[in-house]
């Protein structure tokens, strides 16, 4: 591994939505001479502005944004994917000589970047058809045994019903002769390329969710409605991937007859509100993360300057 004094610098910025990352992270890239990559999973596609409440215009001629609007809806975009992409414009800033401000909420891919990604071996297609086979025929109880007696640390996490997953470490142990636990601990996401300094945003929960509320509204009033219809017309359909997302789905549920308006809105500010508790779950996990509150921008510069010097 290389010395951290020949890492290049990445600043992350997250925490649940509508917590204001965007106008925290605008703030501290201004201030440090830097440009914004977003970590966002929603953002990198096209013509979806206002459900994923991307940067406005303003915002991005303030700082450079990448990351965003790099996909079309339709096309395949994951945390792999985002990785690659994003790793080639540190690089870019770096070698500018810019500070590199990670902004977004989508945990999975701030890991992927920080940390890297888990593949655990190859896929074997012959190994997996016949374990797939032997799950229809015998069950997945059947396999799941196996399991526990192979690779007890796995079974424990995993649903006995959940074949996919089962399957999937059998594969890996009669692969490799390894079991997935074991990888995953010589792994341990220890391909860190970058010196790393995470701050998470933080506020009181019936404070963010009444935030939260409000926010719908204001996308509601934007035009919300109407980009999903424009979306739908340019032959988007409404069970891509992207379409099924929070805002998008409920607005394309309401186009379709499933709810009333009142309903189609109320169950966006529910599972909206739902996420954010899974992102504050996700991000209150890592041990690194430096806990700074919403409107704190004077902390988040100290600590950030801290960390630069």
């Amino acid at each position: 591994m290389n010395n951290q004094q020949t890492k290049p610098d990445l600043i992350v910025i997250c925490g649940p939505t509508g917590i204001g990352k965007t106008s925290a992270g605008i703030e501290a890239a201004e201030y440090f001479n830097g440009e914004i990559i977003g970590a966002d999973s929603m953002q990198v596609y096209r013509y979806m502005d206002i459900g994923t409440a991307k940067p406005t215009a303003g915002e991005q001629a303030r700082i450079h944004h990448h990351m965003i609007d790099v996909a079309d809806p339709d096309e395949p975009f994951d945390a792999a994917r985002f990785n690659k992409m994003a790793s080639l414009c540190i690089d870019k800033l770096a070698g500018e000589g810019k500070v590199p401000f990670l902004v977004g909420g989508t945990g999975l891919y701030i890991k992927a970047l920080v940390h890297g990604l888990f593949e655990g071996a190859p896929a074997d297609e012959q190994i997996r058809a016949k374990l797939k086979k032997e799950a229809d025929e015998q069950g997945a109880g059947k396999l799941f045994k196996r399991l526990q007696a192979c690779d007890p640390e796995t079974a424990v996490k995993l649903h006995i019903n959940d074949t996919y997953r089962i399957t999937r470490a059998l594969e890996i142990y009669e692969i490799t002769g390894k079991t997935a636990a074991e990888l995953y601990r010589a792994h341990a996401f220890s391909d860190e390329p970058y010196k790393v300094l995470k701050i998470g945003l933080h506020m009181d929960r019936v404070d963010l969710y009444e935030r939260i509320n409000q926010r719908v509204d204001i996308m509601i009033d934007e035009g919300l409605l109407d980009e999903v219809k424009r979306l739908i017309e340019m032959g988007y359909s409404a069970e891509l991937k992207s379409m099924q997302s929070i805002g998008y789905k409920h607005m394309a549920d309401f186009i379709a007859g499933k709810y009333s308006w009142d309903q189609s809105v109320d169950l966006m500010k529910r599972d909206t509100r739902r996420y954010a508790k899974r992102q504050f779950t996700w991000f209150r996990a890592d041990k690194e993360m430096n806990w700074v509150g919403m409107n704190q921008i004077g902390e988040i510069k100290k600590r950030v300057e801290r960390f630069l010097k």
